[in-house]
């Protein structure tokens, strides 16, 4: 006998009851097996094995994360900067062979770690060289005006008069006195000496571009928080900031300010290392707008080249013995020395069109970066990195680092006496460089991880907002991505966290027709039972 067709309200009712059946499958706990756990984020990162750093920083550095008990690499990185902050526009390194490309070792760095972890710690006691450096020419600032300030009176003294006697019309010859104030002024100027800066905290960019251009070599911007600086950079009519600090990261660059109360100001090269920590869930904004291609995907993250982010602070240790002096000492004596660096007592040429003298590579170091470059070069053209454009930029700037790590380090060994000359970057130098990318490019990946394993890190986060109970049982997927929480807000990331839970056994997602009613089909979500006892 034929069945009967059934009515639209008898079809209803059957999707209806489908759809129950579904839920019921879904909600019971009979047919969920354990959840397995997630991978992990992001692979873990090394420690900084003690002979990626120079002989004559080693010592100090050493020391001082031992009596921190801090990983090494959170006292190496801000070391590091204060070396290229030091050095600056000094000298250079063109690390072709045949092409006369500069590049001025100037480095930004950062400490990624949780409040509370001795960040601010490790950047003061590894730019104390700088500091000392500083105070050391303040002291001396101050002996120089003491000897003028007697000079320096009596010029006031006769400009005064002058310009009395011309506003009078006492003066017996208004070209003469014109021009013998015009002599008084400039020698007044000549006395206006102001002492060496190496190091700066909150510049606006005006007060920058007169500070550098009264310190031509460069200043290291030191901030406690980088979010800070960061912030400054977002603030509504300081677009421009941006800009320069982008053009002051490679050292080569000029820039000029006009502003109608200070005027124009030209900076021939503006030359800025910055250094400082940074808390992860305030970097996580910033590493999601060099993901998104917007406006802030400008490479500004992408120039902070020595970043470490280490998983942990590892065991606490007490003090066992007192401070190497000794260490400190000689370390200090490094900076001190390249602080005073004549280019040409080095072997550093300067034609005449060249605006900084540079080194090269030794034959043996030059053999080692042409085919570590060709390795980078290869990489960078390949399918591997087309996925990921934001960790490409980031890899596409190791064409510096490289050499400028491997002159940076080829000097400290020759300010700390390990070598007697210089003249050419060694192949020692250039090893341990290439061997320092390696070791910051782990950290690189975890930094990018959320572009390099999106559906894991978008699973963690999925996972936890989901333990804390912001994601409760039969939630709808859309509803999920309009919260916009970080590495959430948009449908894409929600489908590949999912996508991955649903794979490890974490959530099911149930997708349920409209019936008769019109409309889109909707997605639910439901949880393992063990995540919904843990919320109820």
């Amino acid at each position: 006998m034929a069945s009967l067709p059934l009515s639209s309200d008898a079809l209803v009712d059957a999707s209806s009851e489908l759809a129950n059946l579904t839920r019921s499958s879904a909600v019971s706990g009979k047919d969920w097996p354990d959840p397995r756990p997630l991978p992990p984020k992001t692979l873990p990162v090394p420690s900084l094995p003690p002979e990626l750093l120079p002989n004559a920083l080693r010592p100090w550095l050493q020391d001082e994360a031992n009596r921190a008990a801090v990983p090494l690499e959170m006292l190496t990185v801000p070391a590091i900067v204060a070396l290229a902050a030091v050095t600056g526009r000094t000298v250079g390194i063109r690390p072709e062979e045949r092409d006369d490309w500069t590049v001025i070792p100037n480095l930004w760095g950062a400490i990624v770690a949780r409040p509370g972890t001795l960040k601010s710690h490790c950047v003061s006691a590894a730019v104390r060289p700088l500091r000392r450096l500083e105070e050391r020419a303040r002291e001396q600032h101050a002996s120089v005006l003491d000897r003028l300030g007697a000079r320096q009176l009596m010029l006031e003294g006769d400009v005064a008069r002058i310009k009395k006697e011309l506003a009078s019309g006492k003066a017996e010859s208004s070209p003469f006195a014109e021009k013998k104030l015009t002599d008084l002024l400039c020698q007044l100027r000549e006395l206006d000496v102001n002492p060496r800066r190496y190091t700066t905290s909150d510049p606006t960019v005006e007060k920058l571009g007169e500070l550098l251009r009264e310190n031509p070599r460069g200043l290291l911007l030191i901030r406690d928080e980088i979010a800070g600086w960061l912030r400054t950079l977002d603030r509504p009519g300081r677009e421009g900031d941006r800009e320069f600090y982008l053009q002051g990261w490679n050292g080569t660059e000029p820039f000029t300010v006009d502003r109608i109360g200070r005027g124009t100001i030209h900076v021939p090269a503006v030359c800025v290392s910055i250094v400082g920590g940074i808390q992860p869930g305030k970097l996580s904004p910033y590493i999601s707008d060099a993901l998104d291609g917007g406006c802030r995907a400008d490479g500004l993250l992408q120039r902070v080249q020595l970043l470490v982010w280490p998983d942990d602070l590892g065991e606490w240790r007490k003090p066992d013995k007192w401070p190497d002096h000794e260490a400190h000492r000689r370390a200090c004596d490094v900076y001190e020395k390249l602080d005073g660096l004549v280019p040409a007592e080095i072997g550093a040429l300067q034609e005449e069109h060249d605006s900084v003298p540079w080194l090269r590579f030794d034959h043996a170091a030059q053999e080692l970066f042409d085919a570590w470059r060709g390795d980078l070069e290869h990489r960078l053209r390949s399918a591997e990195l087309a996925s990921t454009p934001a960790y490409e930029a980031h890899v596409g700037k190791y064409r510096s680092l490289m050499p400028s790590l491997a002159l940076l380090f080829e000097l400290a060994e020759w300010a700390g006496g390990s070598v007697s000359s210089v003249e050419t970057v060694s192949i020692r130098s250039a090893r341990l460089a290439a061997a320092m990318v390696d070791y910051l490019d782990a950290h690189a990946r975890k930094l990018y991880a959320v572009e390099l394993r999106p559906g894991v890190a978008a699973a963690h986060a999925l996972l936890a907002k989901i333990e804390r109970g912001e994601v409760t049982d039969g939630d709808k997927v859309r509803d999920l991505y309009r919260h916009g929480w970080a590495g959430l807000d948009n449908s894409e990331s929600v489908i590949t966290a999912l996508t991955v839970l649903e794979e490890h056994g974490w959530v099911r997602v149930q997708r349920q027709s409209p019936g008769n009613t019109g409309g889109r089909p909707s997605e639910s979500l439901y949880l393992h039972p063990c995540l919904r006892e843990g919320v109820e």
